[in-house]
């Protein structure tokens, strides 16, 4: 059975993913590799799983707005989330897939929603975001 969530397209866009969910900020700048899209930050709770083709579940990011930047080189490399998923409208994240659109014609799209649809997602759904901000949460593999 799936459940739908309405959220704010930041950056609209259809992906599909496993959630990788973090509770905890995130410095795309320091704690991401875009070379492997690895969480590299050791204090951070998702410290050495791959964001990549995931949906990063995360309530913002944290630190310096280079952090777009190394969104933008996880994009053009490939090792990018399949989408970005906020507690609140994250201007980093969205500077990021943006120029990555504009650049290589690729974007990853990120959707905003509120606290309590945020807490709501768990490690591991399986969760589909649509171009209007709509995130669909799916059965867990299993």
């Amino acid at each position: 059975m799936s459940r739908r969530l309405q959220g704010r397209a930041v950056v609209p866009g259809r992906a599909e993913g496993v959630a990788l969910v973090c509770r905890q900020p995130l410095s795309l700048w320091g704690g991401f590799n875009p070379r492997t899209g690895e969480i590299v930050d050791r204090r951070h709770e998702q410290s050495g799983q791959v964001a990549t083709g995931r949906v990063l579940v995360l309530p913002r990011t944290k630190g310096s707005s280079t952090g777009s930047a190394c969104l933008l080189e996880s994009i053009r490399s490939g090792t990018a989330p399949a989408a970005i998923i906020t507690a609140e409208v994250d201007a980093i994240v969205a500077l990021g897939s943006i120029v990555a659109d504009e650049l290589y014609g690729r974007c990853v799209p990120a959707v905003a929603l509120d606290a309590e649809a945020f807490a709501s997602l768990r490690d591991g759904d399986v969760i589909a975001v649509a171009p209007d901000g709509t995130v669909t949460i799916g059965e867990p593999p299993c």
